[in-house]
Order: C-alpha cells, then sequence, then structure tokens
C-alpha cells in the first residue's frame, strides 16, 4: 500500500531525464550564453542581429515546450498553435496602430464596414501585451483540464494536441475578414508611435527577446528547482502513484500546461514584430513538429538543451539554404536522424560526456557478420 512518506521520497528522489548536477551546467554555462548574446550586436550586422532575435523567440518557444515534455512527461504537438495565438494578439494591436484608427486594409477587402468588437480592445497596448500570455494560457488550461481529468496521457495527449494544431489553422485560414486568411496579418509599421522597421528599433527587439528568453529561462529553473517540479517529475513516472498519495494530477498537469502555453504566447508576440507577419501556417501541424525537434537535438530535459537545439538547428538551416539551396533539406534531415540515432541525450548530452549510443547495426557483432558475407573468411 503506498504512503504519504513513499511519495515524499519519490518527490525528493525524483530528478530530470539529464540531470544538471554541476554548477558549470546550472550557472556558468547560461551566463556565459547571455553574455556572448549581449555582445553579440557588437560584432553582427543588422540583418544577422534580427535573425538571431528571431531565433531567441525560437528558443523561448522550444524551452516552454521542454518544460512540459522533458520534466512533465507531456508531449505537445500543437505547442505551436500557442505561439501563433501570442502573435496574432500582438500583430491585432500593430495592425489597429498602423491603420491610425482606420479599419484594416484585409477587412476592408473582406467586405466589413465596421472594427468587430473583439478586435476593439487591442487598439490599447495595455490590454493586447497581457493578453499574448492570457488568451494562449487559458485555451490550454481549458483543454489540459478536459483533456487531463480524464487521465489521458501519453500518445493519446499528443494526437490531441496535433488535432488542435490542425482545427486552429483551418479555423484562422477560414476567417478571412478577422484573421487576414491564409495571409495572415502584416503590413505594419509602427510599434509604440516608432517606426518599426529601424535599426535602432530593432535592437530593442533584439534585446527585448533576450531578456524574455532570461526571464522564462529562469522562472522554468525555479519551478523545476522547486518542491513543485519534483513532484511533477514523479508524476511522469509513476502518476498512479501520485493520485493515489491525495494528489490530483489534472490540476498539476493543467497548471504546467498553461504556464507552459503562456510562456509559448509572449515568444509569439516578440517573433511578430521582428518578422513582420504572423500568418495560420506557423500554428499548423509541422511547425510543432519542429519544435519537439529543437528540443530532441539540444537535449531533452535540460533547460539550455532546448535553448541551444533552437539556435542551432535553425542557424543550421538558414546557413545551409544559404550555402546549399537546392539541396538544403536533405542535409538537415541528416542532422535529425543522426541526432534520434546516434545522439538521444542530444547536444547537452555530448557536452557532458554521457557519450553517444552505438546503432544496432554498426555493432561489433553486426560489423564483423558484414564483413564475413563481403570476404568470405576474413574475420577468422
Amino acid at each position: 500500500m503506498t504512503t504519504m512518506s513513499s511519495i515524499i521520497t519519490v518527490v525528493r528522489n525524483a530528478s530530470a531525464p539529464v540531470r544538471v548536477h554541476d554548477r558549470i551546467g546550472s550557472w556558468i554555462a547560461p551566463a556565459i550564453m547571455l553574455a556572448v548574446l549581449l555582445l553579440a550586436p557588437t560584432v553582427l550586422s543588422d540583418f544577422r542581429i534580427a535573425l538571431l532575435g528571431k531565433f531567441l523567440t525560437f528558443a523561448m518557444l522550444a524551452l516552454s515546450l521542454n518544460l512540459i515534455w522533458g520534466y512533465a512527461g507531456m508531449l505537445s504537438l500543437g505547442h505551436s498553435v500557442f505561439f501563433g495565438l501570442g502573435g496574432y494578439a500582438m500583430a491585432m494591436y500593430l495592425k489597429l496602430e498602423s491603420a491610425g484608427g482606420k479599419l484594416p486594409d484585409f477587412m476592408f477587402w473582406s467586405g466589413l464596414t465596421e472594427l468587430p468588437f473583439f478586435w476593439a480592445p487591442f487598439k490599447y497596448a495595455w490590454f493586447a501585451i497581457p493578453m499574448t500570455f492570457v488568451v494562449p494560457a487559458a485555451l490550454a488550461g481549458a483543454l489540459g483540464y478536459l483533456v487531463f481529468r480524464s487521465r489521458i496521457t501519453g500518445v493519446y495527449f499528443a494526437l490531441i494536441t496535433q488535432a488542435l494544431a490542425l482545427i486552429v489553422s483551418i479555423l484562422f485560414i477560414g476567417q478571412q475578414a478577422y484573421t487576414g486568411g491564409t495571409n495572415g496579418i502584416t503590413n505594419y509599421t509602427t510599434i509604440f508611435g516608432y517606426a518599426l522597421n529601424a535599426p535602432s528599433m530593432q535592437l530593442i527587439l533584439y534585446y527585448a527577446s533576450v531578456a524574455a528568453l532570461t526571464v522564462a529561462y529562469l522562472l522554468c529553473w525555479w519551478l523545476i528547482s522547486s518542491r513543485l517540479g519534483r513532484l511533477l517529475v514523479a508524476m511522469r513516472d509513476d502518476e498512479n502513484r501520485v493520485r493515489f498519495s491525495g494528489y490530483d494530477p489534472a490540476v498539476l498537469k493543467t497548471l504546467v500546461f498553461s504556464l507552459s502555453a503562456g510562456i509559448a504566447g509572449v515568444a509569439g508576440a516578440l517573433f511578430t514584430p521582428q518578422v513582420g507577419i504572423i500568418s495560420p501556417t506557423m500554428m499548423g501541424i509541422v511547425p510543432s513538429i519542429e519544435i519537439a525537434i529543437w528540443v530532441a537535438v539540444g537535449g531533452r530535459g535540460v533547460l539550455l538543451g532546448a535553448v541551444i537545439g533552437a539556435v542551432v538547428v535553425n542557424g543550421a538551416k538558414s546557413g545551409l539554404s544559404e550555402s546549399f539551396p537546392a539541396v538544403w533539406q536533405y542535409f538537415l534531415g541528416l542532422l535529425f536522424i543522426g541526432a534520434v540515432l546516434l545522439f538521444p541525450t542530444g547536444i547537452m548530452g555530448l557536452l557532458r560526456g554521457e557519450g553517444w549510443r552505438r546503432p544496432w547495426w554498426l555493432s561489433r557483432e553486426q560489423v564483423r557478420g558484414a564483413i564475413s558475407r563481403l570476404i568470405p573468411g576474413a574475420t577468422r
């Protein structure tokens, strides 16, 4: 029979998939990365800084997924929805500001004569900015509670979130008059009264991305270091044992899922003004799968791994597309396959000296067998 003392022991002894047990992994490496990001504008061009700023919003998005997947065992294949909702909330404010009190152009082209009632509050920054967190968190909270109280976990949860991405993207495409349809919301020129495309404003947005990523990282670190974080890991390993000890996993999972969605929404809000567009294609299934790949490549269950994975993968994507425009997708595909087959703990696992996993087809027995079939008697 499970007792309260037994669950307390599980919570205390629980650890992340890849333990951050040394000071280097906990503080020094993140501090070095922060210093590099702060100094990057002194050595990079305006174009590269804008590109890096976009990558940092992706890193924040990967961090939010790593929080629920690496530590709570919940793989969301619809996390791009929350990123997109935050982006749309910011885009609505930017579009209304750029329109100067007039009806946005795509609404006029769609036949609307007045601003929809749910657009009106987004004229004010004090309303729009908090909504970039609140709207995704509220949707995740509502969905999460319905799913988790029904004890849906594992692959079924992943499929439900994947269906959410499909439904929301189709919905936003179909509502041309309210969301801009396939083209999304674009053509905004100012933010808080300042020119959006000015190099000084792009630099401010870059530093805002660095600051937001730092705050999100510290928030996630505080959460996983607390008793609640250990309890999340305990639920990931043995949810029934946690439930039978008096805890309600549905409430705890809903809480962390909502927080993760809110962080993803803020990332989307920072992405929109830097890139200049938000569209339903960024809320679909493929972007959600890419987010999971970033986390896997960087190292699931290590906060810094999600950040490194997002920056490295997107940096490689950008560099390969510039150098090999015709075949860069194949190089990127090989990177993903190699990460899954050879380095299951990701980049952080390699940096921490955990080595690589030898595939079965590279084992000594398989190699000797292949050689003996090709050259009989060579392995005697």
